[in-house]
């Protein structure tokens, strides 16, 4: 067998639009690249330090032994177990799984026992959120509530069979999030007002109306309020068709009972490191779907993961709003987990991904059609990120304290 033995591990990142695409990069002594994304704008700055930090343990050693090498990692940073430093090891794990891969001329998804289908069904995320949102960077922008009507229009029109969306209102013509739970606006208590009840409601019912009966509708209410407030609204959308509802909390009792008043299905846990922390949450029947971010745990640990949460009868979905690279890591782990529910995918992009990644995804009819190559399936360029410094104002930590 050829040698295998690592000899760098670095990290790389550069500016994409309102946020950094960050990436780990291994070499092997035979001169295999091994590619993971990770990423440090949605609440987690430091990852990559962490990465810094632990690539001496990693170096000399086999990339047939990820497993023996996470384990290694794990030991080392043991008392301070999950947050970045389990997002680091799962970055880490990644890029080791591209290069063993890569090594054995395999897509990934062999190492993970194989595919079970070629075409995985997804769901259009942030749907109306990218576009009215994060202006200018997604186009076309959407500024009113004609522009809503007009991408569900498009998303029927496009093949696509499920859309997610959050909490919007219409405002004297306009268009108005409400995310307070991410500090937009800065509002600790997360108090439910009537008005973001019945915002809420107008805004399913345009997505409703434009799309027609078919489209399958999901809501993400995010960390936007606590165990009241989310009993209000989904008293409030008791009567809407929905897919899901995804309720970010930390609390499974909380969720458990959430999810007993819910009249839709409750998907959560995207926040959530390792089997210990989903756990608890399987142990309560509190989730209907459980959301695993592959990224932060690595795809390995992952279908750890999907196991347990298969042996509680509970189907799985991947957290995916990165880059492209983190999209193909996700779906090589929707292709060969058997308890898939559906994967997301951001299908809004900015110019940038058009150009960084060797590959990008291609859709057909709602779903992401598996391809075949080595490794992950795609990689990110490096003069184009040498092209792009990374921003200061990032990410979530680079909102103003007074958006609103």
């Amino acid at each position: 067998m050829k040698s295998t033995s690592i000899v760098s591990l670095e990290t790389l990142s550069c500016g994409a639009g309102w946020r950094n695409y960050y990436f780990v990069k291994l070499l092997t002594d035979e001169g295999v690249v091994g590619w993971s994304e990770f990423d440090e704008g949605f609440g987690s700055p430091g990852v990559g330090a962490v990465i810094e930090q632990l690539s001496p343990r990693v170096l000399g050693q086999s990339v047939m032994q990820h497993e023996r090498i996470r384990e290694d990692l794990f030991a080392a940073t043991r008392p301070g177990a999950g947050g970045v430093v389990g997002q680091a090891l799962g970055a880490i794990e990644n890029a080791l799984l591209d290069a063993k891969a890569k090594t054995l001329g395999l897509p990934c998804y062999e190492l993970l026992g194989g595919k079970i289908r070629d075409r995985l069904p997804v769901y259009w995320s942030h749907f109306v959120t990218w576009r009215a949102g994060r202006i200018p960077h997604y186009q076309p922008e959407i500024k009113d509530q004609s522009g809503v009507r007009a991408i569900a229009q498009e998303a029927v029109e496009r093949g696509f069979s499920a859309v997610k969306t959050n909490i919007w209102r219409y405002e004297q013509g306009g268009i108005v999030g409400w995310a307070p739970g991410f500090g937009n606006p800065f509002a600790p208590p997360l108090n439910v007002e009537k008005k973001i009840l019945n915002g809420l409601r107008e805004h399913l019912a345009t997505i409703r109306d434009a799309a027609g009966p078919d489209l399958e509708i999901l809501l993400d209410l995010n960390f936007n309020a606590k165990t009241e407030g989310y009993l209000k609204i989904l008293r409030a959308i008791a009567d809407q068709d929905l897919f899901w509802v995804e309720i970010d909390s930390r609390d499974p009792d909380a969720l458990a009972l959430i999810r007993a008043r819910s009249p839709h299905p409750i998907a959560s846990c995207e926040t959530l490191i390792g089997v210990q922390q989903f756990l608890p949450f399987f142990r309560r029947q509190a989730i209907d779907v459980a959301i695993i971010d592959t990224p932060w745990n690595g795809v390995w640990q992952s279908m750890k993961i999907a196991a347990v949460a298969d042996a509680h009868e509970v189907n799985v979905a991947c957290h995916n709003f990165y880059g492209h690279l983190c999209t193909m890591m996700n779906a090589h782990f929707c292709a060969a987990v058997p308890n898939l529910r559906i994967m997301e995918v951001d299908i809004d992009r900015i110019a940038l991904d058009s150009t960084l990644f060797t590959h990008q995804p291609a859709y057909k009819d709602g779903h992401l059609l598996m391809p075949e190559r080595p490794g992950w399936g795609t990689e990110p360029i490096e003069e184009v990120i040498r092209e792009h410094p990374p921003i200061k104002g990032h990410g979530l930590m680079g909102r103003s304290r007074t958006q609103t």
